[in-house]
């Protein structure tokens, strides 16, 4: 390849524009706000992350236990229980509980709670 100066000005604009077209592994919840990229691992339609109902959040002696039915969340296809010990939840950015599931939906990679509810 043979650069001429019409060449020098393609191949960095092709990078710049090839770099803002890759997606982050993030996306938003329903209310606007981003869920952290660790939280978000994929890109499918809906990712791994959404607003659960409070009420399948109940507070315990050490921590949030939810129970997950089929529809409470986009990934659940069977009930679910998952225990989350206080200090491991993020303080959401809307006010709701999430959680975003990753790899599988047995698997618990971030879960959000409203910043008053420990």
């Amino acid at each position: 390849m043979t650069f001429t100066p019409a060449t020098a000005f393609t191949v960095p604009f092709v990078v710049m524009w090839a770099s803002l077209c890759v997606h982050s592994d993030a996306h938003q919840s329903g209310s606007g706000w981003t869920y952290p990229p660790a939280c978000c691992k994929s890109r499918d339609v809906g990712g791994d992350c959404e607003a659960i109902p409070s009420t399948a959040v109940r507070k315990g002696h050490r921590g949030f236990s939810v129970y997950l039915h089929r529809g409470d969340h986009h990934l659940i296809t069977r009930n679910q229980l998952y225990f989350i010990p206080y200090g491991d939840e993020i303080p959401s950015g809307d006010g709701d509980f999430h959680i975003c599931l990753h790899p599988t939906e047995d698997d618990v990679n971030c879960f959000f709670a409203p910043p008053d509810s420990t």
